[in-house]
């Protein structure tokens, strides 16, 4: 409608521009829900596995400490780990299932190898406390070097704001009175 009161060409244009961005949004949507989702899982991953350590230790089994996280602790990833245990415990799936599909349904590589170590320690009867205490400790590893990567290139990102808003303001106020001066003397 904007680009109708100038000219048709214009509100063609304009028309054929929002066209592309309505089909992407859905597309663009989707992508940052899965992002959003992968970090996610990647920031309460370290946690869960300490949780399930910690109640392998102090005795109970894999199945009651896996609920003891999804029970107590309240995010989207506690949520599906609820579920997961949900459908192994009322016999919907086996428990190697419901892990596999709770990994699958996360586009995050470090769940896929931990459910796959989980997996191959609860099969073989190798002790599981040791192994989930490595992966939380690399999982935290792992997000922090993220962190700190993302952090490093907030500088980077920050110079073309600040080269393209702020420099020419300050040039203005530097140099506005010397070209006053200029122009007032021809």
């Amino acid at each position: 409608m904007i680009g109708l009161a100038f000219s048709n060409m214009l509100a063609a244009l304009m028309g054929a521009l929002g066209a592309v961005a309505g089909a992407l949004a859905p597309l663009l949507s989707v992508r940052r829900a899965i992002r959003n989702r992968t970090a996610m899982a990647e920031l309460h991953l370290s946690e869960m596995l300490q949780v399930v350590a910690l109640g392998l230790r102090s005795g109970l089994s894999f199945d009651r400490s896996f609920e003891l996280y999804g029970h107590y602790f309240n995010n989207g990833f506690s949520r599906s780990c609820m579920s997961a245990y949900r459908n192994w415990n009322l016999g919907l799936a086996t428990r190697q299932q419901a892990l596999e599909e709770l990994a699958s349904s996360y586009d995050c590589a470090q769940l896929a190898r931990v459910v796959e170590s989980m997996l191959r320690s609860l099969r073989f009867g190798s002790p599981l406390v040791r192994t989930l205490e490595e992966a939380s400790a690399q999982c935290r590893a792992t997000y922090r070097a993220r962190l700190e990567e993302r952090v490093a290139k907030a500088p980077v990102k920050m110079m073309f704001p600040t080269g393209t808003l702020i420099l020419p303001a300050m040039l203005l106020l530097v140099l506005g009175p010397v070209l006053l001066e200029l122009m007032r003397s021809f």
